[in-house]
């Protein structure tokens, strides 16, 4: 069967890839939105669209009868599932073909087998796969620590947890079943031991009906944030050639015993000694597919397509040529335990160049709500040689301009060029032992750069549209008192002060900075000559946030008042919402007059399918509580008050606690 016209069961960038390919192919695309996203990227980059009422995903994404109603509307003949959501659901991929539609994925009972992870280990461990060996937490022992707990059902790092301590395992047990309940509908939760600096390995197959399987490659995608992958590259570095072949040949044969077709990943972990162990397979497309193309010139989609209409895959396997590297950019904030970040994204620009790839959801304009997974985009490098790739990606990050909420492009540059990312020394516990420096203030000029912005705005106020000063008397040859404008740093909070004057030039100078000459200045432009060396800065203006841009480094400033405001103080010890969303629970017990210890979980809010846990910011007593489950919540919004016990040294905790990672971009 030809496919002609495709609904894709998703949403932002992986819709958005998905469709590129088709209109490269003659395809018609038709996207479903909710609510929340009925002006998203991927709406407007469809053919036809079909609504699916509300917002939350368990009443759009998540609704597989709607969905299926939503294509037989559309007049849809085929549906892709993406990835996340309901890609690696069975009985969604059944009612897609019970409905008469090309399901653009793998047999549903292929998905059945791996959709548990116990069972999954039991097939291929009969297949020969090797396995690590699970262990039944009711006789571990002080030998088997550490051990990880994980969900039988999703993934995402969601019902994941690293128990070290024999004492603590009955305690993370049920916690982590009931996330693995809360977020999948299945408690089952199982252990295995623990391996440190293991690194994630993973081999991308793609299989037809005639028995063809391939293994493109491996993909290294050790670089993650709790349990969520951050920078993956292919091929992984440093396998011996016998390793890699063990590992292709393990995918293989997880693949031909399920009697695979189509993409799908299947992922190990490999020890520090080298040894490699099955974890999961992914019925589906990974996110990080992009250098698997790269390196192997394959548009992976089109061949998903090609497999689902009953073509044959050629039987010799594309020839792979260079390295590529992938950095997920998301709105957040890594300094702050990776908090979301939602809000207006006014910019969304990366450099275009031979060798970069840009696959994105958003573009500069859109919202970031508090719905879905924070991740904008996703840059993809590849060059002849790793060393190249990594340059080259490092360097276009640092030269995008995103303008908006925090995001991590920062860390990622900072990733890509230390010294172990550079050295190919890569585990998964790389961010665990390198965050505290790679979100450390760094070596740029701050205060230049609000020098900058300082200058831009002088100049915009002076050529501001209005009547002329009225001017009072004769001219005097006094010199001018020099203005002050005020900012601060996002999002470590400093503040800057700078003195500046506008002389009969009209070009604003520096006030007291000795060896800073103004070459240029305009609204949004500003040259600087400092010791010698000029520096340009680019400057966007969003009320009262400013976007200072320069080589090697961007900056954020919020304009501050000339004098404080009292109504905008909060009292010590208050604990305000650090975004939009609904508090889902309260410590037990807790209410005014209760006492509390430092960094005492509080509460739990949940947002961007996220759960954040709010914590006492020092020893004292809780002498106000204004949240209660169920309540929506805006950021900024007074949660609790905590009168600090000065008998106690303080132990400020200033921002909440992320405790699980969306499942979506596994």
């Amino acid at each position: 069967m030809t496919i002609t016209t495709l609904l894709v069961a998703n949403r932002g960038e992986i819709a958005c890839r998905i469709f590129r390919t088709c209109r490269a192919l003659g395809i018609t695309t038709v996207a479903v939105y909710s609510d929340a996203d009925a002006d998203a990227l991927h709406v407007r980059e469809a053919d036809l669209a079909v609504r699916l009422p509300g917002s939350a995903p368990a009443d759009t994404y998540l609704r597989g009868d709607l969905v299926v109603a939503a294509a037989l509307a559309a007049g849809a003949d085929a549906v892709h599932p993406g990835y996340g959501f309901l890609s690696e659901n069975a009985a969604f991929a059944a009612a897609v073909q019970d409905a008469g539609l090309v399901w653009v994925g793998p047999p549903v009972k292929a998905i059945e087998l791996m959709a548990s992870k116990t069972r999954a280990k039991e097939l291929m461990g009969g297949a020969g796969v090797p396995l690590l060996a699970p262990v039944d937490p009711a006789t571990a022992s002080a030998d088997d620590l550490p051990l990880l707990l994980k969900a039988a059902s999703g993934g995402g790092g969601r019902g994941m947890r690293i128990v070290r301590e024999l004492e603590s395992l009955p305690g993370e047990l049920l916690a982590a079943a009931a996330e693995a309940a809360s977020a999948f509908g299945d408690g089952e939760v199982f252990a295995e031991p623990y391996v440190e600096r293991g690194r994630h390995v993973e081999v991308q197959i793609m299989a037809d009906a005639y028995d063809t399987v391939w293994a493109l490659g491996t993909r290294d995608c050790s670089l993650q944030r709790r349990h969520q992958k951050v920078i993956e590259e292919a091929p992984a570095p440093g396998l011996d050639e016998a390793l890699r072949a063990r590992l292709h040949d393990a995918a293989v044969a997880a693949a031909r015993a399920v009697g695979y077709r189509g993409a799908g990943t299947v992922e190990f972990l490999v020890s520090a000694e080298g040894r490699p162990y099955f974890l999961e397979m992914n019925t589906r497309l990974q996110v990080e597919h992009p250098v698997t193309e790269a390196v192997f010139g394959v548009d992976l989609v089109a061949l998903q397509l090609r497999v689902a209409e009953g073509e044959p895959l050629d039987p010799a396997l594309p020839s792979p040529s260079g390295h590529a590297v992938e950095a997920r950019l998301y709105a957040e904030d890594p300094a702050h335990d990776w908090q979301p970040q939602t809000g207006a994204l006014l910019t969304l620009e990366v450099p275009d160049a031979p060798g970069l790839r840009l696959d994105t959801g958003y573009t500069g304009g859109d919202t970031i709500g508090v719905h879905y997974d924070p991740m904008l985009a996703k840059v993809i490098a590849h060059a002849p040689t790793r060393s190249e790739a990594v340059r080259l990606l490092a360097g276009a990050l640092e030269r995008a301009r995103i303008h908006g909420p925090v995001t991590n492009r920062a860390l990622l540059v900072r990733s890509l060029r230390h010294p172990d990312f550079v050295a190919a020394r890569l585990d998964t516990g790389f961010y665990d032992r390198h965050l505290a420096d790679l979100t450390a203030p760094g070596p740029g000029d701050p205060a230049t750069a609000a020098l900058a912005a300082a200058l831009a705005e002088a100049v915009r106020a002076t050529n501001a549209p209005g009547p002329a000063p009225t001017r009072f008397g004769a001219w005097r040859n006094v010199p001018s008192q020099p203005q002050v404008k005020r900012y601060r740093s996002e999002p470590d909070g400093t503040e800057h002060e700078i003195a500046y004057r506008t002389p009969r030039t009209g070009t604003p100078e520096p006030h007291d900075a000795p060896g800073v000459r103004v070459l240029a200045a305009t609204p949004d432009r500003v040259a600087l000559e400092l010791k010698g060396l000029t520096r340009h800065f680019t400057i966007t203006t969003d009320r009262d946030r400013l976007y200072v841009d320069t080589a090697g480094a961007s900056y954020t400033f919020t304009a501050l008042p000339r004098f404080t405001d009292p109504a905008t103080q909060t009292d010590p010890g208050s604990l305000l919402a650090p975004m939009p969303g609904t508090v889902v629970r309260l410590a037990e017990g807790l209410a005014p007059g209760v006492a509390v210890e430092a960094g005492q979980p509080l509460i739990w809010l949940e947002a961007m399918k996220m759960e954040h846990r709010i914590l006492a910011p020092a020893a004292g007593t809780l002498t106000a509580l204004h949240a209660a489950p169920g309540h929506q919540v805006e950021v900024g919004a007074l949660l609790a008050v905590v009168q600090e016990d000065l008998g106690h040294d303080p132990a400020p905790v200033t921002a909440p606690v992320t405790v699980s990672a969306p499942e979506e971009n596994a």
